[in-house]
């Protein structure tokens, strides 16, 4: 799997095998294997993304974030009823602000998660929280 086209920061530690393309880490950053990061993707310094997990596009994390293992952020809502098909306007952005830690197996959605927030393992995000 490979890594095309990123922005890496100092001391940023990845485990392949991984894919990431197009996408931004800050410094002493960490990714784990079996992750996929999309492009556009900002992640913020000394933040940790487990294994498993799936970043999309439009998604952006703040600084001393913790995504944890399986974590699936998700961009398209089926607005029609159906995926949308790769017609990007239907997409909606996820920002996720600094001191963030997601559990294991939880999905967010196109949501803004302020700073300081734990998120329980297999949790659903499906509102922002402020």
């Amino acid at each position: 799997m490979p890594i095309r086209d990123c922005k890496l920061g100092v001391d940023t530690k990845i485990i392949e095998p991984v894919n990431l393309y197009e996408c931004s880490l800050g410094d002493a950053c960490f990714v784990g294997p079996f992750v996929e990061i999309q492009k556009g993707v900002s992640i913020g310094a000394h933040s940790k993304v487990q294994s498993h997990s799936f970043i999309c596009e439009l998604v952006s994390i703040g600084e001393h974030c913790f995504i944890g293992h399986g974590v699936m952020f998700v961009n398209d809502l089926f607005s029609d009823g159906a995926p949308a098909g790769g017609d990007k306007s239907k997409w909606k952005a996820t920002h996720i602000g600094n001191h963030v830690s997601i559990g294991s197996n939880a999905t967010i959605l196109p949501v803004s998660i302020c700073d300081h927030v734990v998120i329980g393992a297999g949790a659903v995000v499906t509102k922002d929280i402020s």
